[in-house]
């Protein structure tokens, strides 16, 4: 480790210990494995499992400037994401979405609350909403669409949560999977009829993924598993119907 240093909290009399070292990606995958099938979450477990608390901290104490890579950088910043949204829902009971949370431990009217507007993550000693670690630090400096394949809000229609941490030396292949995934199991491509039912995150983040919607349709083209549909998305695109699906908020844990 070349350099440790002590970064103050702003109004806090407790310091963290910023290092170099990253956190320690195979606890996450553990944790992971232990509470999550098939997407669906066990949130008693993950609240009872105190590693999910050290990994917290150890993200909280990295400084992701001094990560060696790109890649590296992108992984620290999907597993911080992922792992302090576990933490948020985990820490309240009996709700049947993550937007009735207001803030750790707490809920409120869905219609209000913002659970992605809460400074609840802190990662090198700077305390972050959700919203900020995607749409200030992710979406912006690195520019990698797939993102939204891997970031996991907690509601069913989002992407899968895998079972296992980002890391670099296999990021691309982890993303690419899961942007199979995600066409397979939240769009509906039909080629006969040349439509496609695509999820809303095609709509909100469309900027991410083409200038137009023949853009976007070539983009999903690459993820899409059946080589009819998958030539014709990315040949003819303006020939086909685009529709976006309902968004289904109900939380991603086990029935």
């Amino acid at each position: 480790m070349s350099h440790l240093f002590v970064r103050l909290l702003a109004g806090c009399f407790s310091a963290v210990v910023i290092s170099t070292a990253a956190p320690d990606d195979a606890l996450f995958t553990a944790i992971l494995q232990d509470h999550v099938d098939k997407g669906a979450v066990d949130y008693p477990g993950i609240a009872a499992d105190s590693r999910l608390q050290t990994y917290l901290d150890q993200i909280a104490a990295t400084d992701p400037a001094d990560l060696p890579d790109r890649d590296t950088r992108l992984a620290f910043w999907m597993n911080a994401y992922n792992a302090y949204t576990l933490q948020l829902v985990a820490s309240v009971e009996g709700i049947s979405t993550i937007r009735e949370i207001t803030g750790l431990g707490t809920t409120g009217d869905p219609n209000s609350a913002k659970p992605w507007d809460q400074p609840i993550a802190t990662i090198g000693g700077q305390n972050y909403t959700l919203n900020q670690v995607e749409n200030e630090i992710i979406r912006p400096r690195f520019g990698d669409a797939r993102i939204h394949f891997a970031l996991v809000c907690a509601a069913y229609s989002c992407p899968q949560l895998r079972t296992e941490a980002y890391v670099a030396d296999r990021l691309d292949e982890q993303l690419n999977e899961q942007g199979r995934w995600f066409m397979e199991q939240r769009n509906e491509i039909n080629p006969r009829q040349r439509s496609a039912g695509l999820s809303e995150l095609f709509n909100w983040f469309a900027e991410d993924f083409g200038a137009d919607q023949n853009e976007i349709l070539r983009y999903a083209a690459q993820f899409v598993t059946n080589p009819a549909a998958a030539n014709s998305l990315r040949n003819e695109p303006h020939r086909w119907k685009v529709s976006f699906l309902e968004y289904d908020w109900s939380l991603n844990d086990r029935k």
